[in-house]
Parts: structure tokens; C-alpha cells; sequence
């Protein structure tokens, strides 16, 4: 059960936050007026001037099992205490071991091998990097062309900024890296505005992988990387049948298909991975975020047997794969990540959110006649709301809304240009959900 210990956070504030270049920021306009947070409980944060924040993005669709758990502080603190840190390289920890189990249970039948890393950008560049080594080792080394999605995300490397498809993240790094192309979207707003769960049309996005080995040559491709939603592009549930076709054609073309599920893994859909939801077995599946709950940094590939055991040859001292972090299979995460999938399996979190997806699309769907709502679209505990443009300030009134939402109404979303993103711990109540439409709503109208 959630842990209902009072918190009152009392922190010393900084008299000067220019030092701090902060990520994904307007750095100048935060700074003028900071969103400054001191601690969190359940479903709230609380700000340093002592108010009471719900939390509608699970921190940044981390947390799915709320925030303050005990079981989590307490596995973080004895694992503190008992092995501060260890060298992943030619040395193990048991517990990195026991995860590691754990996960490939969790995962559709087939990825049963583990590579960890510490978040989900190098996740995606972990498993870019595996499957051009697993063709180079499986005698086709021709196979060195990366294909992405538009309007996806893959993280910040350069790798999952290369395969990433949202121009923004993209236009200031130059080329990034060589031989990248990318498919179109899914979305078609004419076709699926507001849309609950999966799309009905836009299965046939996918065959447009078909054109990409019609332009390069089949034996030219290694991988295919998607999120079965895109989240950080403001919420883009595949349509219906997208993803089998995807997983269709691939397999045709012998091309490897690697699912990021840093956002949709550990129950955001409702299953522990996308994958189960839509029945697709991928070759690689990245997650990140929600393994941990948000509390200490972790990420890692599901990778297929058959690609992991392409690499188990050659002398047995050998090093098979060159690539690692140093801080791969931390203590301090697997401890946190072991005592997270407790509570998943102890609560059935999962399963709850599947329980309360319907309940949660009605709820937002109630805010489609509010000013400026030109699309909303749901699917398991997650929203994308659209809202109209202002002229020549594209991304204004969503900043605005980001804004009101926290100063306002005491409400922390998250914002995709001029698209409000609801992600809520998986532990949200339906009285909850009522209360995050109605300071959405607030924040629509303010914005107007």
C-alpha cells in the first residue's frame, strides 16, 4: 500500500540559479520566474514555497508508481551501506544478475538477455549499436543503414538524435551520423482527430519501409527503430495493425526492429511493455525511466537469444561486445529497480492502469469543446491535447500553459509545443483524474 507519511521538505534556495545551464529549458524565462521543487509524495510535489503540486506527468513519465516510496528508499539506502559501487567490466553483482531475470520474465518470450545502461538515450544508442555489430559478426556487414521515424524520439546521443525524427532536437547538430533515413509518421489528424487508444486508420504508414528498401536496398539496412507511442512529440498512439505490419515487413527483409519503450515500459499502456499489448515481439526493446520509478538513473536492451548468442563465439576470454558504461547495472539502481518491480507485482499496477484507461479517455475527451482543443488523443494512462497555434509563436501557448498550470493551479503537466501531455502515476484515483481535468480545463481557458 502507498506509504501515507507526512513530508514537509524544507531546502535553502539559491540567491543566484545562473551557474545551472539546465536541459530542455528556456533557461532565461525559468529564471526569471523558476518552478522550484523541494520534495514529493504519492501524487503530488511540493514546491519550496510550501504548496501542493499534483502530478499529472509521473516527474517525466518516470514515476508510474508514485513518488516517496519507502521500499524504494529504504532498498536505495541498505544497498548504500552494503556495496556502494562496483566495476561492471569483468566484475558482477548478484542483484544485477537477479534484475536482469526479473525483466526477461517481464518481456514477451524471446528477449531474455539483459544489456544495462543508465538512461534511455544510451539505451537506443546501445541497441543501434548492437545490431550493426550483430551483422557485422553475422557475415552482413553491408547492413550499416539506420532507419527512424519522423516525429520520433530516441534520446540525445547521437545516435537516437540521428534515428529521431523531431526537427527541433535535430537542425543545430549539423549531419549527425551517415546512412540515417527515416519513415513517415502516423499521424493524420484529418482521419484520427480524437481518437481513443488506437487509431482506426494508418496501418499502411508502415509500409513505408517498403520504400525506404526500394531506395537503398534491403541488404543496405540493419534496423528499424519506433516507439510504439511516440510520447515526447505530444502523444501518437499507433494506429491498429501499424505495428504487426511493421513487424511484417521487417522480418521479410531480414532487418532487425527495435522497439523504444523507454515511455510505454512498466505499465503506462497498461502492460509491462507495449509489446505484449499489441502482440509484437520486436528483436531489441529499449526501456529506461519506470524501471527504477524515477529514483536513480537506469536504462537497458531486451535483446532476442538469437542475436545475443551470435556474439557468444571465439575465445572464451575474449571480450564479445565493446561497449559498456561505467556505470552499467549500478548497485544503487538495480536495488532501486528490483524494489520498484515489487511493488508493480504487489499492487498490480499494471493491471490498474488497464482497468482505469477507459475511465481516464472519457475524463479527457471532456475537455474537446474547450477553447482552442483542435485534437485530443488517448491510449492506457496517457493524453495528447492539441491546442491552436498563436500566430508567428508557435510553442507560446503551450509555454503558457506549462506556466499557469504550475503558478496557477498547481498542477505540473507536460508540453510538446503547443500539445499538453497527461501522464499520471499509475496510482491516480479516479477523483484524481477529476481533479486534473478540472485544472486543465482552467489552464486551457487561460490560455485561450
Amino acid at each position: 500500500m502507498l506509504d501515507k507519511s507526512p513530508n514537509s521538505p524544507k531546502v535553502n534556495v539559491p540567491n543566484d540559479l545562473a551557474a545551472h545551464w539546465m536541459p530542455f529549458t528556456a533557461n532565461r524565462a525559468f529564471k526569471k520566474n523558476p518552478r522550484l521543487l523541494a520534495g514529493a509524495k504519492d501524487m503530488h510535489y511540493f514546491t519550496v514555497d510550501g504548496r501542493k503540486v499534483i502530478d499529472a506527468a509521473a516527474g517525466m513519465w518516470c514515476c508510474n508508481a508514485g513518488h516517496g516510496r519507502s521500499q524504494i528508499a529504504e532498498a536505495i539506502s541498505k544497498q548504500a551501506a552494503d556495496l556502494d559501487y562496483a566495476p561492471p567490466f569483468q566484475f558482477g553483482i548478484p542483484q544485477a544478475f537477479e534484475l536482469a531475470s526479473r525483466l526477461a520474465d517481464l518481456a514477451p518470450a524471446g528477449l531474455d538477455h539483459v544489456f544495462f545502461c543508465n538512461s534511455g538515450s544510451e539505451a537506443a544508442d546501445t541497441a543501434l549499436k548492437i545490431a550493426l555489430a550483430y551483422h557485422q559478426i553475422s557475415g552482413q556487414g553491408g547492413r550499416v543503414r539506420l532507419i527512424g521515424r519522423e516525429r520520433g524520439y530516441h534520446g540525445v546521443g547521437f545516435g537516437g538524435t540521428s534515428v529521431g525524427g523531431i526537427v527541433g532536437n535535430r537542425k543545430i547538430y549539423g549531419s549527425l551520423l551517415s546512412g540515417v533515413d527515416h519513415i513517415s509518421h502516423t499521424y493524420d489528424r484529418e482521419k484520427q482527430a480524437f481518437s481513443k487508444g488506437e487509431p482506426e486508420y494508418g496501418a499502411h504508414f508502415a509500409d513505408d519501409v517498403e520504400r525506404l528498401v526500394n531506395l537503398h536496398g534491403a541488404n543496405t539496412i540493419a534496423a528499424v527503430i519506433v516507439e510504439p507511442m511516440a510520447g515526447s512529440t505530444g502523444v501518437l498512439p499507433a494506429p491498429k495493425g501499424y505495428l504487426k505490419r511493421l513487424r511484417e515487413i521487417t522480418q521479410k527483409h531480414g532487418i532487425l526492429l527495435i522497439f523504444d519503450e523507454v515511455i510505454t515500459g512498466f505499465g503506462r499502456l497498461g502492460f509491462a511493455f507495449a509489446a505484449e499489448r499489441y502482440g509484437v515481439v520486436p528483436d531489441m526493446l529499449a526501456f529506461a525511466k519506470g524501471v527504477t520509478n524515477g529514483a536513480a538513473p537506469m536504462g537497458g536492451v531486451l535483446v532476442r537469444d538469437t542475436i545475443h548468442d551470435a556474439f557468444m563465439s571465439g575465445p572464451e576470454h575474449a571480450v564479445e561486445l565493446t561497449h559498456g558504461y561505467t556505470y552499467s547495472a549500478h548497485p544503487l539502481a538495480c536495488a532501486a529497480a528490483l524494489a520498484t518491480l515489487d511493488i508493480h507485482r504487489d499492487e498490480k499496477l499494471f493491471e490498474r492502469a488497464r482497468g482505469l484507461e477507459p475511465k481516464f479517455a472519457d475524463a479527457v475527451m471532456s475537455l474537446r469543446k474547450e477553447p482552442g482543443v483542435v485534437d485530443i488523443r488517448t491510449v492506457g494512462l496517457t493524453a495528447g491535447i492539441d491546442l491552436a497555434p498563436r500566430p508567428d509563436l508557435p510553442g507560446k501557448r503551450g509555454f503558457d500553459g506549462l506556466n499557469s498550470a504550475f503558478h496557477d493551479n498547481d498542477l505540473m503537466l507536460r508540453v510538446a509545443g503547443d500539445t499538453l501531455a497527461l501522464t499520471p502515476p499509475l496510482i491516480v484515483s479516479e477523483d484524481q483524474i477529476g481533479e486534473i481535468i478540472d485544472k486543465v480545463a482552467k489552464v486551457i481557458r487561460a490560455t485561450a
